[in-house]
């Protein structure tokens, strides 16, 4: 089939370059004329494990093309996926629509057949209706609005692509769902389980799936709290609740505050969305308020650790809000590091994928090439993202100090282990074993 993912951001580059790998001609669109020209160099402005060989791959078969062409793109395309940002407006939990209704608008003035459109965005319910309402004020009658929410998590996003535990389609008109099973056909085959619902079910479903995980974050992180002063081990708690199949054990390790793209922004727009359809969620609510106040929380445990910040030698490993990926958004780092910085710490931080805008400007604060070079000199490591590379670190030939701590955010290693070796050892809902 011929495609044409509008938005090569996250969503877009990643699903039209995996579509392309099914077989596809995928067209991906963006306006940003220095961003196409790099992805037609071979250069992706995302990192993201594999994504870089797989452009490469079928780029140079011709079924991937670039292009800041929407017109020429829409007419030689069968499906046209809404792939663009949907942020929360500033000092807001409403979300920020207006590139998906530029989007459509663009679509209605670039076409005169029929089309089907599908928002692979994140988007409230009610959105697909609100598009259809503007594409009958512009008298286009001709183009099908579909929702096919996307489930990819960075870092591992072209396996979730290939073997999705599911594919939702929300349509009003059954006749479209063969339409996209057709498409996503290669991946049923596979064992995937094409999910129909309604176009505002599809919607929620999106919306509920992520509130949900955020709510079990959050939850496992507020045990966790409570462990700590009970004197338990968190690690047991999840082990036991994660052992009923009615609960699963995935996404209940304590650890930081959640961030990244979806969390964070997808809590705020649902509940926006109860507001609008007088709906108190008061739980996601909860969970929103619970994980603002972790990022405060663990800043006041540094201090605690170090007794005074002014002077102290601080070292970050990890600055990202996950493993493999380069995405800065909503991550902890951007509370805790200017918080530390401003009451006197001297920072230095590491990360695989490189040094960060967000700390340019603040004082105090500077990116190293190497973990040797971050931990050289510190009173205190702080491993903030569990990169594989931060977790079989011989910390005692790496620091310069004969007596410094380490603030194991994301609980690596072994207490008794560390506490052998004469280094003063924290992490989150386990017993302090100093």
């Amino acid at each position: 089939m011929n495609l044409c993912m509008i938005g090569t951001g996250y969503v877009g580059l990643v699903s039209g370059t995996c579509f392309a790998d099914l077989g596809n001609r995928v067209f991906c669109v963006d306006k940003d004329k220095n961003k196409i020209d790099k992805l037609n160099s071979g250069i992706s402005p995302i990192y993201e494990p594999g994504l870089n060989e797989l452009i490469k791959k079928n780029y140079s078969v011709g079924r991937l093309i670039f292009t800041n062409d929407l017109k020429k793109a829409i007419s030689k395309s069968e499906l046209i996926f809404i792939c663009v940002g949907t942020p929360n407006k500033k000092n807001s939990n409403d979300v920020d629509l207006s590139f998906v209704f530029k989007a459509a608008k663009e679509i209605a003035k670039c076409t005169k057949n029929k089309k089907i459109l599908i928002t692979k965005s994140t988007v409230p319910v009610g959105t697909g209706d609100s598009i259809e309402k503007l594409l009958k004020k512009l008298r286009k009658k001709n183009i099908e609005v579909i929702s096919n929410p996307e489930f990819l998590r960075e870092g591992e996003a072209i396996r979730d692509f290939r073997f999705p535990d599911r594919i939702v389609i929300g349509s009003n008109d059954k006749k479209h769902f063969n339409t996209l099973k057709k498409l996503y056909q290669p991946l049923i085959s596979k064992g995937a389980n094409f999910f129909t619902t309604s176009r505002r079910g599809a919607e929620l479903i999106k919306y509920a799936s992520n509130a949900f995980l955020a709510t079990k974050i959050t939850f496992i992180n507020e045990l966790a709290n409570l462990c700590e002063k009970a004197n338990i081990n968190i690690e047991d708690i999840s082990l036991g609740m994660g052992s009923d199949s009615r609960i699963g054990s995935r996404f209940l390790r304590a650890g930081p505050a959640y961030g990244g793209s979806c969390f964070p922004k997808d809590t705020k727009g649902l509940v926006s969305t109860g507001e609008k359809f007088k709906t108190n969620l008061s739980i996601v609510k909860s969970v929103i308020k619970s994980n603002e106040n972790r990022k405060k929380l663990h800043t006041e445990k540094i201090k605690k650790i170090l007794g005074s910040l002014k002077g102290k030698r601080i070292a970050f490993l990890g600055v990202t809000f996950k493993p493999n990926t380069d995405d800065m958004r909503d991550s902890v780092s951007l509370k805790m590091i200017p918080a530390l910085c401003k009451q006197g710490s001297k920072i230095t931080y590491y990360d695989p994928t490189g040094s960060k805008k967000n700390f340019k400007n603040i004082k105090n604060c500077k990116f190293k090439k190497s973990i040797r070079e971050t931990c050289y000199n510190v009173d205190l490591i702080i491993i903030h993202t569990e990169w594989d590379e931060f977790k079989s670190l011989e910390f005692s030939k790496i620091v310069k100090k004969k007596s410094f701590s380490i603030f194991d955010l994301r609980n690596l290693y072994n207490q008794n282990q560390i506490k052998n070796k004469n280094i003063k050892y924290y992490s989150v809902g386990r017993p302090n074993s100093n």
